[in-house]
């Protein structure tokens, strides 16, 4: 009789901190890709061990190392105003490896996460993968649930939160998927990603009850595949995750030829017109030297693209509709906005060339209203990202490693 009482009295305890438990608060956010994804390759196309990059080697990935300024990098991105990052991570070396290699990965990781957190910036650890070594890229996390490879997967994930746990829940969180593209995406009907999100976030708790976990929908992590979801794996350290890339006609202007131009549609759609659109390609395409078979291809192949965005008309009303799908989501099943996470948004600046991005004016007007419309119902955000040379960053893309000061503005910061 002791003991049930005693476990009864635990059982109370555990109840009493369940019901006071709260997912990790986050607020502003900026994510960091360069630096553990795409880990380096060894000569024979396996990764390099240890594996992933140095800060060092990070930094002078997209640009001279001589262009950062003699400061820490990370106390820089707090000095900012985030108080925390998404640190995307390339799970590749930690599928390759198992047993005491494993354990080496893990524990860069962990003396990342924990340099990240000496300078006052909480992490979202985000499982991120990438496809430079296809056995362990994106396709891993699109198979079907029960799967072998899907198993591999969430025993590696609880490894993670092993690793994770100790740092401290009130500083870590871990997010285990990156953008899957299962069903509705594929209209295949499937419960294959309800399952795989169920049994992942199950295989987190056998690890830790207290460590946030970000969950996320199918459909590329959109707004539609978070609704999709069927939250019966719910509990009070749960976020739920969407991307914001939309209209994803504005937001990744460019062309999939290389040297063809697919830029400068204006936000909101109504400060501008197809005609507009169309004058300034030529123009842009005429300074470059195009000759006029090459333009008239190039037109073509964007004439469709340019029409539709004007016909879909595009502007703040929209966005503030397609957030607030992801907000009635969570009313219906009882999760309060807070527990809401935008992820990743952002937008391509344009190149100094115009062959792709918006304008900048266009860009910063998206970025406030995208931010704004989060904002307002209590969503943390994270803005893609912090330092790359392809202009979706908060540094400026090249020269000297200074922030876009127009940017930050456009962020509230």
């Amino acid at each position: 009789m002791r003991l049930i009482g005693r476990a009864m009295v635990l059982m109370l305890a555990l109840l009493a901190g369940g019901a006071n438990a709260a997912p990790l608060p986050l607020q502003r956010g900026v994510n960091i890709h360069e630096w553990l994804n795409w880990s380096p390759l060894a000569a024979d196309g396996s990764y390099r061990w240890p594996p992933y990059r140095s800060i060092a080697e990070w930094l002078a990935g997209g640009r001279l190392a001589a262009d950062w300024p003699a400061t820490d990098p990370l106390a820089d991105i707090r000095a900012l105003g985030f108080d925390y990052v998404r640190l995307t991570v390339d799970p590749g070396p930690l599928l390759a490896t198992e047993g005491e290699r494993r354990a080496e990965a893990l524990a860069v990781l962990s003396d990342a996460v924990s340099k990240l957190l000496g300078a006052d910036l909480k992490v979202v650890f985000n499982l991120h993968a990438v496809s430079q070594v296809p056995q362990y890229g994106m396709d891993v996390v699109n198979g079907p649930a029960g799967s072998g490879p899907i198993a591999d997967y969430i025993a590696m994930v609880a490894d993670v939160a092993r690793m994770l746990a100790p740092l401290g829940a009130a500083r870590v969180a871990i997010e285990p998927y990156n953008e899957p593209a299962h069903y509705p995406c594929d209209a295949s009907g499937s419960e294959d990603w309800q399952q795989i999100m169920a049994g992942t976030v199950a295989a987190i708790r056998a690890v830790s009850p207290d460590l946030t976990i970000v969950a996320t929908g199918a459909c590329g992590g959109s707004v539609t595949g978070l609704t999709d979801i069927r939250p019966e794996f719910d509990d009070a350290n749960l976020l739920y995750s969407f991307h914001m890339y939309e209209p994803h006609s504005f937001t990744h202007q460019r062309s999939d030829n290389t040297g063809d131009f697919a830029s400068g549609l204006p936000w909101p759609a109504s400060a501008g017109s197809a005609e507009l659109t169309i004058e300034m390609l030529k123009a842009h395409m005429m300074a470059a030297g195009l000759g006029a078979a090459d333009e008239a291809r190039n037109l073509a192949a964007v004439q469709g693209a340019v029409e539709g965005y004007f016909a879909e008309n595009w502007g703040e009303a929209q966005v503030t509709a397609r957030i607030g799908e992801a907000v009635d989501w969570a009313s219906a099943n009882g999760i309060p906005p807070e527990r809401l996470f935008m992820g990743e948004f952002g937008a391509i600046l344009m190149s100094p060339d115009g062959r792709m991005g918006a304008f900048n004016a266009d860009r910063l007007r998206y970025l406030t209203a995208v931010r704004q419309a989060a904002e307002a119902n209590g969503i943390a955000w994270a803005i893609w990202e912090y330092a790359n040379p392809y202009g979706m960053s908060v540094i400026a893309p090249s020269g000297p490693a200074v922030p876009d000061r127009e940017m930050l503005g456009a962020l509230g910061l």
